[in-house]
């Protein structure tokens, strides 16, 4: 007798019952549907790129966590991100493309990094971006919290802040202090700040060498208080004259003003200047999204802008704005706390119960039913009644009709309401309104 293998799935690797994958891809097309609604065009890159590509900008962490191997003689790597593909992409075919290149993109990626309840080796991401030729307007800055807001209220969520904050203004800062070399380590400490709190971050910048003074001034900086417009008037009077500081007040200053000539309400987002994503490409505005009510969860869409996207395959400047929806961990932490909203359980609308053996009828009620746009099962197995509801009941279809030969001599079917159980006989016309009604 052949030795069985234990049919088991790697760690950090999502897999979904069908009900569970109905939700989640009801979420995955309302967030397609909503990114197409303001002109973002689809791509779809490899999952697999030569190495030499992928790890032109990788380094560090992110280099020990990416998926390589090799075929032949061909040095291989499973994508970690959305970005780096599409920078290949438009480095690639820059002269196909019409800028600005408005692309979304939702696909899997790969990160070897230690798997955890919650985080993924393998995930959705859900991008979208911006490329613009040489220049890209402030305006497309502000464009993206519009996006945001639009998708997560399709989504169904009514309660939730994007903060935005530009690391232009960090910088100018960092320069004033004379701390311009310890930039990016600064950017990475203040980052963690909502998961390790004030005095920890306070602790790190000190083990960083910073002296207490300096330390000082950039917790007060990132703590000014107030509304929109009285943080860029208190970040005004602060007086600093470094040019990258000044440049970054004025970015963030348009991005506010054309924010709201877009019509976002003003409840929906804030500057928030301890935000400043821990990834060193982003240069200018930076976004983090939050559920108000479940802040532990983190940000759930965040990005930013970066000066130049495809620097390391062509000499032309690419500028670009995106933000990035890691779906399968948001998926993952709202069903964790039943946050789930869809307005669909069920794959079909209505599944055909034959009661006997002559089965024809059945099967031109369904084919009458899909010619009209209804998803419809039919249960085609032998089996009691009992067993053939509770085969509707288990997969949450809203309806089933039920034919014996009554229901083939006289036309009329019997039609039941599985949330209800509430039955009717009803002519194949009415039975379509009723479910189309619905």
């Amino acid at each position: 007798m052949q030795e069985k293998i234990e049919a088991k799935t790697l760690p950090g690797f999502m897999e979904l019952s069908p009900q569970d994958q109905i939700k989640f891809n009801e979420m995955m097309e309302t967030i397609k549907r909503s990114y197409e609604r303001f002109g973002f065009l689809p791509l779809d890159t490899p999952v697999i790129e030569y190495s030499e590509v992928l790890l032109a900008k990788a380094g560090g962490e992110t280099e020990k966590q990416i998926y390589r191997f090799t075929k032949g003689e061909t040095d291989l790597s499973l994508r970690f991100d959305l970005t780096v593909p599409l920078a290949k992409y438009v480095a690639e075919y820059e002269g196909a493309l019409s800028f600005p290149f408005k692309r979304y993109q939702i696909g899997k990626v790969y990160r070897g990094e230690k798997a955890q309840k919650g985080r993924y080796r393998e995930f959705y991401q859900c991008d979208i971006d911006i490329i613009g030729d040489e220049n890209l307007s402030i305006i497309n800055d502000a464009q993206m919290p519009v996006v945001i807001y639009n998708t997560f209220k399709e989504l169904g969520f009514d309660d939730f802040t994007i903060c935005i904050n530009n690391r232009k203004i960090l910088n100018g800062l960092f320069n004033n202090l004379g701390l311009t070399e310890n930039a990016a380590d600064i950017l990475r400490i203040i980052d963690k700040i909502d998961k390790i709190g004030t005095e920890a971050v306070a602790l790190e910048l000190k083990n960083l060498g910073l002296k207490e003074n300096n330390i000082k001034k950039i917790m007060e900086f990132i703590s000014i208080k107030g509304n929109k417009d009285e943080k860029l008037e208190s970040l005004d009077k602060l007086d600093i004259v470094d040019e990258t500081f000044k440049t970054g007040l004025q970015e963030l200053r348009d991005t506010v003003k054309y924010i709201r000539a877009f019509g976002l309400p003003d409840n929906y987002f804030d500057i928030d200047l301890k935000i400043a994503r821990g990834l060193d490409y982003y240069t200018g505005t930076v976004y983090e999204t939050f559920l108000n009510e479940y802040k532990k969860l983190g940000s759930i869409c965040s990005g930013g802008r970066y000066d130049n996207l495809a620097e390391y395959y062509t000499d032309k400047k690419l500028p670009g704005v995106g933000i990035s929806i890691g779906l399968t961990r948001l998926f993952y932490q709202l069903n964790e706390i039943n946050q789930i909203k869809v307005k669909k359980e069920a794959i079909s609308d209505v599944v055909v119960i034959p009661m006997d053996e002559d089965i024809e009828e059945s099967l031109q009620v369904a084919t009458k039913l899909r010619s009209c746009g209804i998803n419809t099962d039919v249960y085609l197995e032998d089996a009691k009644i009992k067993k053939k509801m509770k085969y509707a009941d288990k997969w949450q279809i809203p309806y089933a009709i039920i034919i014996g030969e009554e229901e083939r001599q006289t036309k009329m079917y019997t039609l039941k309401n599985m949330k209800t159980g509430e039955q009717v006989r009803e002519t194949i016309e009415k039975i379509i309104k009723t479910i189309k009604d619905e």
